[in-house]
């Protein structure tokens, strides 16, 4: 793939994305012991030097840094009063991204998460619930209006986790309104739900990893990665034919379905320092590629570059990635076969 490809600026379709979702930070705990914690149990460990972020933040910053400076990145969200929110605040202005609609919520905190990982890898994490975020609501999304009139029937609407559905559902609403591509992700959770309720027939492309493609099915895999992937595509297809789908497995590489072809990457071979936030990554170079006239097989190839790249990183947004280093990173993996 060459840095042409990479930056996606030949034929650019799209001229920005609006996007809703959370907006937060987190902080990566080391347990000593791989038994798992009990109740009433008081553990060691040491803080990790990892910088976490929420969904929105990474998705924005990755296509901000790679669709270029006349591509506008506009997140709607809200963050409280807080160091984190303030922090956030800076750190996103600094990558470009528009930020007349991220707002400043006086009463809440903003989203946070205690990330804790046992020495074999494996953890979990603890994230608040009634933060900013979750101030996100329908009427304040349609705030925005302006923005999807001005880049209409150019622009990508994105909705990712972590604020509230009903606010998800308006900003899609708003981008069939207007013309956009629909894009959206959600939670193991509310797959359940995404599936039942009819939303997906407003959607253009739906990002989900394993774990996401497994529900679903309702949960009913048997565990073969390649099963599952390609069960849970045809299940989406009958849902809305015109669905595109990636799904990300880890170091099992991704897939994406483009209505017709159900294509494989295998992961790119790095030596990983961290692996949270790659599927984030992954979506921002799909969302590139897409935004840039790729059809989604090259998009797709863009998307697990990124990813590959951003593992590389202890922190779950690797601010070296920019079109430069990632047409670099690009350079020496050439080997990528589509399976």
């Amino acid at each position: 793939m060459n840095s042409e490809q990479c930056t996606a600026e030949s034929n650019q379709r799209y001229r920005a994305m609006i996007g809703v979702g959370g907006i937060g930070a987190g902080t990566f705990f080391a347990v000593s012991g791989n038994a798992a914690i009990s109740r009433e149990e008081s553990r060691g460990g040491r803080f990790l030097d990892r910088r976490d972020y929420c969904k929105l933040h990474i998705i924005s910053h990755y296509v901000k840094a790679l669709a270029g400076p006349e591509f506008a990145v506009v997140p709607v969200g809200k963050v409280g009063d807080d160091d984190v929110g303030r922090r956030l605040l800076g750190e996103m202005a600094e990558a470009g991204l528009d930020m007349r609609y991220v707002e400043v919520s006086p009463a809440d905190s903003t989203l946070f998460s205690f990330c804790f990982v046992y020495p074999d890898g494996s953890g979990g994490n603890l994230t608040t619930n009634d933060a900013a975020c979750s101030r996100v609501d329908p009427e304040f999304v349609a705030r925005a209006q302006g923005e999807f009139e001005q880049f209409r029937g150019a622009g990508i609407a994105l909705a990712a986790p972590e604020a509230p559905i009903p606010a998800r559902e308006a900003l899609i609403r708003l981008g069939t309104k207007h013309g956009f591509l629909r894009a959206a992700s959600f939670t193991t959770e509310e797959i359940a739900w995404a599936v039942e309720s009819g939303i997906l027939n407003e959607i253009d492309l739906l990002a989900i990893n394993r774990d996401e493609a497994e529900a679903v099915l309702g949960g009913a895999s048997g565990g073969d990665v390649q099963r599952v992937v390609t069960d849970a595509a045809a299940k989406l297809a009958g849902i809305n034919p015109r669905l595109m789908v990636t799904v990300t497995a880890g170091a099992l590489g991704s897939w994406s379905w483009d209505g017709s072809n159900l294509r494989h990457l295998p992961a790119c071979k790095v030596e990983p320092v961290s692996t949270a936030g790659a599927g984030d990554a992954h979506f921002a170079g799909v969302l590139v590629g897409l935004g840039g006239g790729m059809p989604l097989a090259e998009a797709h190839r863009l998307g697990a570059l990124v990813a590959g790249m951003s593992v590389t990183s202890p922190h779950t947004i690797d601010k070296r990635i920019d079109r430069e280093s990632l047409a670099a990173f690009a350079s020496s993996r050439l080997s990528f076969r589509t399976q």
